[in-house]
């Protein structure tokens, strides 16, 4: 292989790259940050046996996984990957307690329906009381305040 097709764990380790390279295909010589980031972290040495202890099927995903987790090692060098699991577990429980509240709400909407009719019963009551309340008064409570 030539000196430009080289991928870039043999670029940065300085070697040349045979023709059946493991890293080529996981990575490419575009993308030399890629292997920065895994080599950082668990060593070029390590990442081949990794590789090499997997089916070929599966070495494009083993090869993002520990490219993804050296990512974020790097940025969160004490929680990695946890700290970002943590984040979207804690997120998943607030959306599920806004779910649950909101489903709540929605049952009792469908067990207590609006009252139809609100100001005509009103009227009528106030009527019936000697009151004549056939505007709005603007001194009670008024429909919007119970939102």
């Amino acid at each position: 292989m030539t000196n430009s097709t080289r991928c870039a764990a043999c670029k940065q380790l300085r070697r040349r790259c045979p023709s059946d390279c493991i890293f080529l295909p996981y990575f490419p010589p575009y993308n030399p940050q890629r292997f920065s980031y895994v080599h950082r972290i668990y060593g070029a040495s390590n990442v081949g046996k990794m590789l090499q202890q997997v089916e070929e099927h599966e070495r494009g995903n083993v090869a993002d996984s520990l490219y993804y987790e050296a990512y974020c090692r790097i940025e969160d060098p004490i929680y990695g990957c946890v700290g970002i699991i943590t984040v979207l577990h804690e997120e998943i429980y607030h959306l599920q307690y806004q779910l649950a509240k909101i489903q709540a709400q929605i049952d009792l909407l469908k067990a207590h329906p609006p009252l139809q009719g609100l100001e005509y019963s009103a009227n009528l009551l106030a009527d019936q009381n000697g009151v004549y309340a056939s505007s709005p008064s603007s001194f009670g409570p008024s429909i919007h305040c119970l939102y």
